[in-house]
């Protein structure tokens, strides 16, 4: 197992300094899965203009810009673009975050932070009714880093 980025030597937690590597456009892509009872997706389908995902989307969103300040070694990062979508299916509602910036880091955990945000909004919207739900395979699907020189 290679070294913990965000522990030194001695085993203390560290801030991570990116302050000699070079900037770059960096884009990251997270998914996020709620799992319920078909009845649960189809009130979430037929709400008007889809409340509760517009919601759960603003959510993702938000969180996405502040995941600095929830996970604690995180760099605040200048986020250039965020997007959520929320997608219903017979039994789920799949969630697609991306976020990118150009920094000296990546926003893996800006576009995880987003989906799993969006996740437990669709849970909280839809508990009432569905107490069987599940949040399952949040996961990190896609990260690039691209030269801006």
């Amino acid at each position: 197992m290679s070294e913990l980025s965000h522990v030194d030597e001695t085993g203390g937690v560290r801030m991570v300094d990116v302050g000699g590597k070079d900037v770059s456009r960096r884009r990251a892509v997270a998914r996020a899965e709620v799992r319920m009872a078909a009845a649960t997706a189809r009130i979430l389908r037929e709400l008007p203009k889809g409340d509760a995902l517009a919601t759960a989307q603003l959510a993702g969103i938000m969180a996405a810009k502040r995941t600095s300040e929830l996970i604690p070694l995180c760099h605040p990062l200048p986020l250039s673009h965020v997007e959520v979508t929320l997608t219903v299916g017979d039994e789920s509602v799949e969630i697609v975050a991306s976020a990118e910036t150009t920094a000296q880091t990546g926003v893996e955990m800006e576009a995880l932070t987003a989906a799993s945000v969006a996740a437990l909004t669709v849970y909280d919207m839809a508990k009432a009714v569905d107490k069987e739900m599940r949040i399952v395979e949040v996961a990190l699907v896609e990260k690039t880093k691209e030269s801006v020189s």
